[in-house]
């Protein structure tokens, strides 16, 4: 296994064409700092074109508790600038850190690779957010998934409210979110937040099983295929998407082929 070390709670590792993520800061159930997102954001530079899947863990009881609450502290988290300091920013600044912390979340489905969360225990508000952000998200039967954002005067901002209602729906969406409840495992895969619902025991067997079809198949292919789907709910022309992509999947399997019809 190739490791690329832990730091900033965050440990990356490389093992038979998988990089595996995890958030190792247990004792806090995994919350998140900007020192996290800036690690976060830096993975896709290390993603080699052999990869074909990222997947995401939390270590210990929960998957990620959301945003380190000392954030919203004066004094904040040590070598970092609390929300309260930001706020009386102007606005390019907070913008600018805004955009900064959105980057560790925006790549999970730009990236090649076929991206896996597998969440366990709480997952919330920035928490849920990063699981939302992968391909797939794979729950353990005692997750509990939630926005809170809203009881703290704020709203989720860290690219998590497409992919919820891409899921759910608007007025489904809405609703967890402005009441800031708890999703639990069977009404996220019935929702379609997650896709399925396995013992966290398990979780190396159900992968095993679930990437054996997709590591067969083309790297090019699945890649092309997961820009085809994402936005295609929204494109104004997924047609000539479609016609896109497959001309340029033909023209790859005609130089692969050497020509050949």
């Amino acid at each position: 296994m190739a490791e690329y070390g832990e730091h900033d709670h965050v440990r990356i590792e490389r093992r038979d064409q998988i990089v595996r993520v995890t958030l190792v800061n247990p004792e806090a159930r995994n919350a998140q700092t900007p020192a996290t997102w800036r690690r976060l954001a830096s993975i896709p530079s290390l993603l080699q074109p052999e990869d074909r899947a990222v997947v995401l863990m939390g270590e210990g009881p929960s998957f990620s508790a959301g945003l380190d609450r000392r954030m919203l502290t004066p004094d904040g988290v040590p070598g970092e600038e609390s929300l309260l300091t930001l706020a009386g920013y102007a606005e390019p600044e907070m913008d600018r850190f805004i955009q900064q912390a959105q980057a560790a979340f925006a790549w999970w489905r730009r990236v090649p690779q076929l991206t896996v969360a597998l969440v366990q225990g709480h997952a919330i508000g920035a928490g849920f957010q990063l699981a939302l952000a992968c391909d797939v998200m794979v729950v353990a039967e005692d997750v509990k998934l939630a926005m809170r954002e809203t009881s703290l005067g704020l709203v989720p901002d860290l690219t998590g409210t497409a992919p919820l209602v891409a899921a759910v729906g608007y007025s489904r969406a809405l609703e967890i979110c402005a009441r800031g409840r708890f999703v639990e495992a069977d009404e996220a895969v019935r929702l379609g937040i997650a896709l399925d619902k396995v013992p966290q025991a398990d979780w190396d067997d159900y992968l095993i099983e679930f990437m054996a079809p997709i590591l067969a198949a083309m790297p090019s292919a699945v890649a092309e295929l997961k820009h085809l789907l994402d936005g295609a709910d929204t494109s104004s022309d997924q047609l000539a998407r479609e016609r896109a992509a497959q001309m340029r999947r033909l023209a790859e399997l005609s130089r692969l082929l050497g020509g050949e019809a």
